[in-house]
């Protein structure tokens, strides 16, 4: 008996790859505003920095945000493992139970976020203990997504880890593969996040103060960490440098101090715009690190095509949609004082 050959791509490649960097990119958005939002939310709920009110208006859209960040997470993440299901399955696997604590971990994070907004909807105060509790839950999120996303790119490593302890439970040993890039990405949610306050609060003179604060110095910080998570790739650094993703990486670091420029004068859609694209081309940078990592294994090139365009039409409708509706939400709640009331 012969058994179906799923080795396969539904789609040509570069297709796959421009729709896994631009969701991925859109996830990173949401996730960014969640992670830096509730963090310096947090912070200036401790230091008493702004009135009630503006806390708890930033309080009630964690709920929301955290929604978003799951939703735009699925379809990079499906992307990823349609190129890459050996690599991806087998680190998940090898810490498995890390992996399947990401469930309690967002679940716990997202309550503890209703929490806090119904509390800021009902007193006007801010629960910082319950900001403290998702904040935690999704700092574990993203750590055991650096960890085993960054084994992925280790297929050796994993085969070692998997044939001495099979019980799920073990951590990726090499920190030195991620804890940079976490950081990085990290600070970068710090970044987004200072420029979202900045833009939520604009009118609010502390608010707006804060947020710049947080968008200048998470980029700063962001900009340190990436460069040393760059040093650190000494094997696969020459080959980077001969890559576009060089190029394009340059272009983001400009892109992001433009965007500075644009939100010190208070223009955030040219901010935002230049911002976006900034992120877009680390992720692409990003990518190419992975598959420098894996080339002497695998190269995604040898895939075999075979399209299946019905369900990538599918998807490639409702993906619009989806940005349409998005775009008029974003309009609505930004564009005016009455429509953000």
């Amino acid at each position: 008996m012969n058994l179906p050959d799923y080795e396969f791509l539904s789609a040509p490649l570069w297709l796959v790859t421009v729709l896994h960097l631009l969701t991925f990119t859109l996830h990173l958005v949401a996730m960014n505003f969640l992670l830096g939002g509730v963090i310096i939310v947090l912070h200036a709920a401790v230091r008493r920095r702004w009135d009630d009110p503006t806390l708890a208006k930033f309080a009630r859209l964690f709920p929301s945000a955290t929604a978003a960040t799951v939703t735009l997470g699925v379809a990079p993440l499906l992307f990823l493992q349609l190129v890459f299901p050996r690599q991806m399955y087998s680190a998940a696997a090898v810490s498995g139970w890390f992996w399947m604590g990401v469930i309690a971990a967002v679940i716990t994070a997202y309550y503890a976020l209703y929490r806090a907004a119904f509390k800021a909807q009902a007193t006007g105060k801010v629960s910082k203990l319950a900001l403290a509790v998702a904040l935690i839950g999704l700092l574990y999120v993203s750590l055991v997504y650096s960890s085993v996303f960054s084994m992925a790119e280790q297929p050796d490593q994993i085969h070692n880890l998997y044939a001495r302890n099979q019980t799920g439970l073990v951590w990726n040993p090499a920190a030195g593969d991620y804890a940079l890039r976490w950081l990085h990405m990290v600070l970068g949610a710090v970044t987004v996040g200072g420029f979202f306050v900045g833009l939520i609060g604009r009118d609010n003179a502390e608010v707006f103060a804060t947020g710049k604060t947080f968008f200048v110095g998470g980029m700063v910080a962001a900009a340190m960490a990436g460069m040393a998570y760059l040093l650190s790739l000494q094997a696969w650094l020459s080959a980077f440098m001969r890559t576009p993703a060089i190029s394009a990486l340059g272009v983001g670091i400009l892109l992001s101090l433009g965007s500075l420029h644009f939100f010190f004068k208070k223009k955030f859609w040219p901010a935002g715009a230049m911002l976006f694209v900034s992120m877009l081309t680390m992720v692409f940078a990003r990518h190419t690190v992975r598959l420098l990592k894996l080339a002497p294994q695998f190269d995604p090139a040898t895939w075999r095509i075979a399209p299946q365009w019905s369900p990538f039409l599918m998807f490639l409708v409702c993906f619009v949609v989806m940005l349409a509706v998005l775009v008029w939400m974003l309009r609505m709640f930004f564009g005016s004082k009455k429509s953000a009331a």
